[in-house]
């Protein structure tokens, strides 16, 4: 280790009280320019705002699909929207959940009309695939007088 002298050890406490234990700050570095902060700056309605973002990021399907289930009575109509929902949309298959099994066997006869109302309000090839879920059977599985073993089916003859 180097010996310091007197001198030194002074300069450096005296250059230290100058900056008041501060080290200088690092020189800035130049940033590229940024488009809000730069030329381009005349303001844009929101609408084209998000239409670009959504464009620009591939959320195109996922709008659409969006489009779809908040505008799912206008599409297919009152009468169709009240006893089917959509359920699920993904990579272009659209799941719709009927009421009854009378409505889920009424929209796979109006298949055709259905899907040219989609393909006219979302745009063509955003669905790929509809499929038609009925209501849900009731479980056996679970609950207060669930037994285990074949369960309550062995008392039907």
């Amino acid at each position: 280790m180097a010996e310091t002298t007197d001198g030194d050890a002074a300069a450096r406490a005296l250059n230290r009280a100058a900056s008041s234990g501060k080290k200088a700050p690092a020189p800035r570095k130049k940033q590229p320019p940024n488009p809000a902060r730069g030329a381009g700056r005349d303001p844009e309605l929101l609408g084209s705002a998000v239409d670009r973002l959504i464009r620009d990021r591939g959320w195109s399907a996922e709008a659409s699909a969006a489009s779809l289930t908040t505008r799912w009575a206008e599409i297919v109509g009152p009468d169709l929207a009240d006893h089917v929902q959509p359920e699920s949309f993904e990579e272009g298959v659209l799941v719709l959940r009927a009421e009854s099994t009378s409505w889920a066997t009424q929209v796979k006869l109006l298949m055709g009309t259905v899907r040219t109302a989609i393909d006219q309000a979302i745009g063509v090839g955003v669905v790929t695939k509809v499929t038609v879920k009925g209501p849900t059977a009731p479980s056996w599985k679970s609950g207060p007088r669930s037994v285990p073993g074949r369960g309550p089916r062995d008392t039907y003859g």
